[in-house]
């Protein structure tokens, strides 16, 4: 049985469409038209909004007071819940560095329940960490960094069934090259953060098959002129994809823009870094094993440093065109399709197009959440009044 929706604008693949019809059958895209339906059919109607895909963060820590480090299947079940409110529809549940036998327990759990979650989907596992460097640890606990290690990467994709789709390290740790390669073998995206590399080290790991950056600007050697660093990497080598957190306390707008001029906003993913304090007052919280406060907007360890975020993606989307570096078609771009494609994923998440799950988001012409759908079932709603 299909159903149609009517809105004002249609994000679909590689275009923007509308007014028209969408076509919804058996929880799937079907075919859009500017043309009513002459068959009679139940009809949502949408009219003074816009419909684009569900949004996909591929770097996200914790959501309404769980964290994905709690190792804790209701924990997951709630973010994934809470994650309707934020418009997101599949994510990368991410780990932080810790023991190995914490990070064993945590994929193993991820890997026997990524299909019983009750929200946003479940794409994956994103390791952040721990074969990163010190200088820029940010909230990484180094009491656990150590080289890149093949046996413990083994380890955690047979616990996880295969689980695991992305993974991060400092390009400069012994045996980050062999890591690198036999990762890309095994179909895990490896991106590269936590780093004092050079230009050089991280061209050299994006030449054995690393195509991702953390977190721009955060927790990398900064663009000098004389050493453009991790960060000058991120924004000059070719065929990457750079990550970054548009919350205005990880990086000025100014920045941001610079790097999508650069990187091109084809291949810039906005991510949240969100930990578990997302959704919830201010206060203090936990990120792994440091305590974070959050006030004013930011989540902080003690010392200052940003631990993660408080931000959610559809505001990620809303600030870049508030900021004016973006237009509401590049700045959807970069939070559903960019990131699906950063993992490999976009052959089955996020995009409007024939035969992928109906997974979409409602938003008003400022940007603002209306609703949230999975597989053509309205999920969340901001609003009863959206529907007619």
């Amino acid at each position: 049985m299909s159903i149609f929706i009517f809105a004002d604008r249609f994000f679909l693949e590689g275009k923007v469409e509308g007014p028209g019809f969408l076509e919804i059958k058996d929880g799937k895209f079907g075919d859009f038209s500017e043309r009513r339906p002459d068959i009679a059919v139940e009809i949502l109607d949408y009219t003074g909004h816009w419909i684009a895909p569900g949004l996909v963060d591929t770097h996200i820590h914790g959501f309404n007071n769980h964290d994905i480090m709690d190792n804790d299947f209701e924990g997951l079940n709630e973010i994934s819940k809470g994650l309707l409110s934020c418009g997101v529809t599949s994510f990368l549940p991410t780990t932080l560095t810790s023991s190995t036998e914490s990070l064993n327990n945590v994929v193993e759990m991820i890997g026997n329940n990524y299909t019983k979650v009750c929200g946003a989907k479940i794409k994956g596992i994103f390791l952040e960490g721990p074969f990163f460097t010190e200088k820029h640890k940010g909230a990484q606990n180094t009491n656990y960094f150590c080289d890149p290690s093949l046996e413990k990467l083994k380890v955690w994709q047979k616990l996880s069934n295969d689980f695991i789709k992305k993974i991060a390290i400092a390009p400069e740790r012994k045996g980050a090259v062999e890591f690198i390669e036999y990762a890309v073998r095994e179909e895990i995206a490896v991106a590269l953060a936590h780093s004092d590399a050079t230009y050089e080290e991280a061209k050299q790991a994006v030449e054995k098959g690393a195509s991702i950056f953390v977190h721009t600007f955060n927790g990398m050697s900064p663009l000098h002129h004389r050493e453009p660093g991790m960060a000058g990497a991120a924004m000059n080598l070719k065929d990457v994809f750079a990550e970054i957190i548009c919350d205005g306390n990880h990086v000025h707008p100014a920045a941001a823009n610079i790097l999508m001029n650069v990187r091109g906003r084809d291949h810039t993913v906005l991510v949240t870094d969100c930990m578990m304090a997302g959704g919830m007052p201010e206060g203090t919280y936990q990120l792994g094993e440091f305590p974070v406060e959050v006030k004013a907007g930011a989540a902080r360890i003690e010392g200052g440093s940003l631990a993660g975020s408080i931000l959610q993606l559809k505001d990620a989307v809303k600030n870049v065109v508030d900021w004016g570096i973006a237009t509401p078609e590049e700045a959807i771009y970069m939070a559903s399709t960019a990131p699906a494609r950063s993992i490999g994923m976009d052959g089955e998440c996020g995009k409007i197009a024939e035969g992928y799950a109906a997974d979409f988001i409602v938003l008003n012409p400022d940007l603002d959440l209306i609703a949230t759908y999975l597989d053509g079932v309205c999920r969340y709603q901001l609003r009863k009044e959206g529907v007619r």
